[in-house]
């Protein structure tokens, strides 16, 4: 079933910006090879495609409607279909006239479907929505426009300039106005560097255990941990995605949070991906599978670090970087957490 919101007769306002976010027949994250083919695949139909691991991507086919003689509803049949039969992927796909929409629409569309938002109706899709629906506003900032009543898209658009940046700041006035108005300045960036890195636990059945859900938990920081410090990166944030069985079949759940400050720290991975688990408030849930990714990448030499004097900071930071050279020398699992070990 496709659902549209019509189509626009300006060529500047036909949707040529497509989000999908990619799932596996059965439920599940595609992995980092089936990741790769589905960026390949999209790579077929235009080179102007930004990869937005582990499971969304982002593709500008504006050239690809011309030479293929398809409105963006045809188009986005046909990448579903060629998913599905080479790689074994479902895709659900947003599109409209610019990314923010998009991701927007993809996040409206069931999987098997795609979600138009033409030009010609941003104000009518995004009216109703709630605050934190847009990009950019996290739950604080959700918490204070809605003290001052502007709790829909719709409210914030026909709010002034002026107030919003008394209410929010200056740069962060101007940006949300734009946005509650279908406003997005960025482009979709092919070949841009990974800005994520992400891994998965699936369990062989679904999994009552809260210390089996932990333990999972703990070796993805671990992996991501390590990974990053080999590659001299820090993260600035971590999401965390639960796969669990509901009434109607699987559902998914995924919450992001920033850290204090840039790390590769494991430790400081654990302790947010641990709250974040937390916060799902899943305690009786029979989970499938856990996933784990780490946003915001950037160089670790660019990265301050906030010194804190505790010295079970500083030994665990020695700690971690001898294990880091015997896994060098010995594998990635010569050193683990004795709660992995036991």
């Amino acid at each position: 079933m496709i659902r549209e919101h019509g189509t626009s007769g300006a060529a500047e306002e036909q949707p040529a910006v497509l989000c999908l976010r990619f799932r596996r027949i059965g439920g599940g994250l595609p992995d980092s090879a089936g990741y790769e083919g589905l960026i390949a695949l999209l790579g077929a139909f235009t080179p102007v495609v930004e990869a937005a691991p582990p499971d969304v991507a982002l593709a500008d086919v504006s050239g690809a409607l011309r030479y293929f003689g398809q409105d963006v509803t045809g188009l986005a049949s046909v990448i579903r279909v060629r998913a599905l039969a080479l790689h074994g992927m479902d895709c659900a796909i947003g599109a409209s006239v610019n990314p923010m929409l998009a991701r927007m629409a993809a996040r409206q569309a069931a999987p098997g479907t795609t979600f138009v938002v033409p030009g010609d109706g941003v104000a009518a899709f995004l009216a109703a929505r709630p605050a934190a629906a847009l990009d950019g506003v996290g739950a604080a900032t959700a918490r204070t426009l809605c003290g001052y009543g502007l709790d829909s898209v719709g409210r914030i658009a026909a709010a002034p300039l002026a107030t919003l940046q008394r209410i929010t700041g200056v740069r962060t006035g101007r940006d949300l106005w734009e946005r509650a108005n279908g406003i997005d300045r960025t482009r979709v960036v092919p070949n841009a560097a990974a800005r994520s890195v992400a891994a998965e636990r699936s369990f062989p059945r679904d999994e009552l255990d809260p210390e089996q859900h932990r333990r999972a938990l703990l070796s993805l920081t671990e992996e991501l941990g390590a990974r990053l410090r080999t590659e001299g990166q820090v993260c600035r944030s971590l999401a965390v995605t639960v796969r669990y069985a509901a009434r109607t079949g699987y559902a998914t759940l995924t919450r992001s949070r920033t850290l204090r400050e840039p790390t590769a720290h494991s430790v400081a991975l654990t302790e947010l991906a641990y709250g974040i688990q937390d916060s799902f408030g899943l305690q009786r849930a029979r989970v499938r599978g856990i996933a784990l990714r780490a946003e915001g990448l950037r160089e670790a030499e660019r990265a301050a670090h906030q010194l804190t004097f505790d010295p079970a900071d500083e030994r665990a930071r020695r700690i971690e970087a001898v294990s880091d050279r015997l896994r060098a020398r010995f594998g990635p699992q010569a050193v683990k957490p004795g709660r992995l070990a036991a």
